[in-house]
């Protein structure tokens, strides 16, 4: 599913890794995501990520695809407590 407030959302955070301010928003690169061959995971699991951790996350310079998907895990659940808070912020 494509939901491009949440991905403009996204790419207002910070980089989830480093925290460059320049972040793109980075699908997960798991099947469980609904990754497929040439399809992209859901909008749903996408995290801010800058132009060089996303590649070095989608080219697994970061760790084994086990790893990666544990790391994804962990930065997806970090992203939803950074999007709720800005949500927090507006009101």
């Amino acid at each position: 599913m494509r939901d491009a407030k949440r991905l403009a959302a996204i790419r207002k955070l910070p980089c989830i890794r480093c925290g460059n301010p320049n972040s793109q928003a980075a699908h997960s690169n798991s099947a469980k995501h609904g990754k497929g061959r040439g399809i992209k995971a859901d909008d749903a699991f996408t995290v801010p990520l800058c132009h060089s951790c996303h590649s070095n996350f989608d080219q697994y310079e970061l760790g084994s695809r086990q790893e990666s998907e544990k790391l994804f895990e962990r930065w997806l659940v970090k992203t939803e407590v950074m999007l709720s808070k800005r949500d927090d912020e507006a009101f």
